[in-house]
């Protein structure tokens, strides 16, 4: 399988940076390339308004001194470059006068259009710029009345028939189309010249660009370099948190999950060392009684005095064996979150507190005990692990068998509360309790209430009380009110589960 290529932040980051900017480059160079077309055709147009303005002004004072300017029919454009031809037309399509090439206007079946107008056309196969308007000229005097066109000959009109050019009905004056029309070539050199003046800055503005933001890119990723170096400065036993004010602000959320992590490496770390330093130390002495009651086994000639020994050695191996238990359950119990370690599930607390019940049922029934069991028909629905909740009810229903006298009574109960929206495992015994005084100190590892006349490694209810911390439950411990006698007030430990909704 081929190895994927490691990521760079800052190759991205300067991709998405640069990538944008060449897309879009060729997009202002056409925008550019419009809007100089749009400012070089303004002042041409300009110009094409002011020659029709005179043209026409000259035909409507008096059409025969407008003749003369239409003889020149191809003069040069201001530039020098372009072709200006100019053009007088009759209502009905007849050339009065100038070049006769070009073309009707598209609404000259209508000359009563006011104003000046703008259109392309190609003429000779070039295309031109051509401005039109139509001009009434010509009203009988004396009579008001104004003059109507009649149709005039074929070809170009001489001065002296523009007077036969006149309206008899009174209704309309005569009219005359005027049109000039001007090449493009200079408009599109002076488009060209606007586009070169502001594309070719740009083929070095660009270049540094570039060279500035991948410099400016770098600088801005030199916090990252000295944070990663102050990390790898660190000794490996410094577990302390990263300053977050030493870190740009937009990676505060990374640091902080570092810290997070850190602090749980920390902490597990901890609880190593510590399940460690008790292992030794709970572990040192049954194992040194073991070698003394092993050694002197080994001394014993009489073969009553030999089995004492080994049932004493048998009894010590229980022991042994049982610490070794409760130190690894402690063990899991503290490193295997439930949260951290993605076990959480929705389960009936039921199941496991059953299981617990028949695994331990015959320790009660050989010690003469009564064992209840007691649990609604519903489920109890509960978010948690199942192993763990196990192991918490077996905790908790050895030490009421233990601390038990025979002929006595545990109980182990599930209620459901739906006000308090909880689960409760109640377990009652009749032994000998535990003080109102101690019962903050007996969730201690290692912590024995004295005068019970049990055994034990006082590391039953600190695994009970890590389970409940892990799950989000609360422990309590109070007198059994079913006991009566002094010497033996009995326990209840109570475990409050939150409910969880039932699995779909």
């Amino acid at each position: 399988m081929p190895k994927r290529r490691q990521r760079s932040l800052f190759g991205e980051i300067l991709d998405w940076m640069l990538v944008p900017l060449l897309l879009v480059w060729p997009l202002s160079i056409g925008i550019t390339y419009l809007v100089a077309q749009a400012i070089a055709t303004r002042p041409f147009d300009q110009g094409l308004e002011r020659r029709i303005a005179v043209l026409a002004e000259l035909a409507q004072r008096s059409p025969g001194t407008a003749l003369p300017l239409l003889g020149q029919a191809r003069t040069d454009a201001l530039t020098g470059e372009d072709t200006v031809l100019m053009q007088l037309r009759a209502p009905s399509g007849q050339v009065l006068g100038g070049d006769p090439a070009l073309p009707l206007p598209p609404d000259a079946a209508s000359p009563w259009s006011d104003g000046l107008h703008l259109r392309d056309a190609m003429v000779g196969g070039k295309k031109l710029r051509i401005a039109w308007r139509w001009v009434p000229i010509g009203v009988q005097a004396g009579t008001g009345q104004a003059a109507q066109p009649t149709a005039p000959p074929r070809g170009p009109m001489p001065p002296h028939a523009l007077r036969s050019v006149h309206a008899a009905d009174g209704k309309q004056p005569a009219l005359l189309l005027v049109q000039v029309a001007e090449g493009l070539a200079s408009r599109t050199a002076l488009a060209r010249n606007i586009v070169r003046g502001v594309i070719l800055p740009q083929f070095v503005i660009v270049p540094i660009s570039i060279l500035l933001v991948w410099f400016g890119l770098g600088q801005g990723i030199v916090p990252l370099n000295e944070l990663q170096a102050r990390i790898r400065r660190r000794r490996p036993d410094d577990l302390s948190p990263i300053d977050q004010r030493e870190a740009p602000e937009e990676i505060a959320p990374l640091v902080d999950s570092i810290n997070g992590l850190l602090g749980r490496l920390e902490q597990s770390i901890h609880t190593q060392k510590r399940f460690i330093a008790d292992a030794a130390h709970q572990l040192k002495t049954p194992l040194a009684g073991l070698r003394m009651q092993a050694e002197f086994a080994a001394r014993q000639t009489d073969t009553h005095e030999l089995r004492a020994s080994l049932r004493q050695i048998g009894l010590s191996v229980v022991r042994t064996t049982r610490l070794v238990n409760q130190l690894l359950s402690l063990a899991r119990a503290e490193n295997q979150g439930v949260a951290s370690q993605g076990a959480s599930t929705t389960l009936d607390l039921r199941t496991p507190v059953r299981d617990a019940v028949q695994e331990l049922a015959p320790m009660a029934l050989d010690k003469g005990l009564d064992l209840e069991f007691e649990a609604p028909p519903g489920p109890l629905w509960v978010r948690g692990h199942a192993l763990l909740l196990h192991e918490l009810t077996k905790n908790l229903l050895d030490n009421a068998i233990a601390y038990t006298p025979p002929g006595g009574s545990v109980a182990v109960r599930l209620q459901d509360d739906p006000t308090n929206w909880q689960s409760t495992l109640s377990v009652e015994d009749t032994g000998v309790g535990i003080a109102p005084s101690e019962r903050e100190l007996v969730f201690r590892p290692f912590y024995r209430v004295l005068g019970t006349g049990h055994d034990g490694s006082g590391l039953g209810l600190s695994i009970v009380q890590e389970i409940a911390r892990q799950h989000g439950a609360t422990v309590e411990l109070a007198d059994n009110p079913a006991c009566s006698a002094s010497n033996t007030p009995g326990l209840v430990v109570r475990i409050h589960l939150a409910e969880a909704e039932p699995p779909r």
